[in-house]
């Protein structure tokens, strides 16, 4: 079983964040890369699989203080040997999707090949409404509603996909989309080094492109879906043949799911499947608890629960939530000793297949020499003996 791990991430604790604008703060951001720097250089010493950014712009609160994931990527990438390094994800509907191709093709050069790739739709409006204004229409998607803004979202989050697979697998590109064209329609080039040297020129005018470097791992890098909850969603993952990143959802939401992907995909339940959850080691259950609390419910109760995120736990029989110690108690969230989290990550596997864990890590807002110590528990006694290695 593979272990990621997966960062925000935060700048400043949560006394920091509670005074105000802590995403202002200079120090609190290069005190945030250090910790995260040591804290991947231990995981990779460890043997976690990899590491991996989100993507959000404007967050002067310090949550999710993470515009850019593929500099942090190569950050990571440069202090590293092993562990591999990720996105869940970046936005497509407010990217450009040759610029995101060949970003991606450089840090899988430059990484030796670590990339993993992931996308995602966005839907924190602040942000996607400014940033995808180039693409008229385009919106954040909030994930539990399915209208029009929805709609627009999913196609042009579609169309850059399309797109950047085309840019990595295909010499040269052409694209006649809703939203892009590729090339624009009678582009004059009559460059005597292209007629020589290059290609995708007739007559001095720019029929095709070639975009360049194609990525070092063949056919492209792995591709992943962050917070893959609906249908819509798995269906495109399995399709695509990405990695669906399941966020804590009720059991049986999480077994539709599966199954669904198994069915889309023709692969084995479970193949194609990782599941995200809260992690949190400590030397006693009460500790890893506190901490759990100060940080993951924190921060979900101002940026998940907000957005409907949590929506995912609502039991679709009974309509009942689980309450935080239930969350724990039934293995949505791996917090405690490394028996207790012992225990819970055995159950999880029994109620679903397991071969890939997320683990979400919050930093910052779990100090720093507590972190480190959890992820070591994690992967050094927890992972062992879980898996009777």
């Amino acid at each position: 079983m593979k272990t990621s791990l997966f960062y925000l991430p935060t700048v400043g604790d949560r006394a920091d964040i509670e005074a105000g604008m802590a995403g202002m703060r200079l120090e609190l951001y290069t005190k945030m890369l250090a910790e995260v720097g040591e804290q991947a250089r231990l995981a990779d010493d460890l043997g976690y699989h990899s590491i991996s950014f989100t993507e959000h712009h404007f967050h002067v609160e310090g949550i999710e203080l993470s515009n850019n994931p593929i500099m942090l990527d190569l950050f990571i990438a440069m202090q590293t040997k092993r562990i591999r390094v990720g996105q869940l994800g970046i936005v497509l509907p407010a990217a450009n999707p040759i610029r995101v191709a060949e970003d991606i093709a450089m840090l899988d050069h430059m990484s030796g090949g670590r990339v993993d790739v992931g996308f995602a739709r966005g839907y924190q409006r602040r942000w996607v409404d400014i940033m995808a204004q180039h693409a008229h229409g385009i919106q954040g998607a909030l994930p539990h509603q399915h209208d029009e803004i929805d709609a627009a979202n999913r196609a042009a989050f579609e169309e850059n996909f399309a797109i950047i697979k085309k840019c990595w697998t295909e010499e040269m590109l052409t694209h006649e989309g809703k939203l892009w064209t590729v090339p624009l329609d009678g582009t004059p080039w009559d460059i005597e080094a292209t007629q020589k040297y290059g290609k995708g020129v007739e007559n001095g005018v720019l029929k095709s492109v070639g975009v360049v470097p194609k990525p070092l791992q063949k056919p492209h890098p792995p591709l992943f879906q962050p917070f893959a909850s609906s249908d819509n969603s798995i269906r495109w993952c399995a399709a695509e043949g990405a990695t669906a990143v399941l966020p804590p959802l009720h059991l049986k939401n999480e077994t539709r799911l599966v199954e669904l992907y198994a069915e889309v995909s023709g692969r084995a339940p479970g193949d194609g499947v990782a599941y995200l959850r809260d992690v949190v080691v400590a030397d006693t259950d009460a500790e890893a608890f506190a901490l759990w609390r100060n940080a993951s419910r924190f921060a979900g109760d101002l940026w998940f629960v907000p957005f409907g995120f949590r929506r995912g736990m609502i039991d679709p029989d009974t309509g009942e939530m689980p309450s935080d110690e239930e969350m724990v108690a039934q293995g949505y969230a791996l917090v405690g000793s490394v028996d207790t989290v012992c225990r819970r990550l055995e159950a999880m596997m029994k109620d679903r297949p397991v071969d890939w864990v997320f683990a979400w890590t919050f930093n910052s807002l779990i100090p720093h020499d507590k972190l480190m110590r959890s992820l070591e528990l994690y992967q050094t006694r927890v992972l062992p003996r879980v898996l009777g290695a």
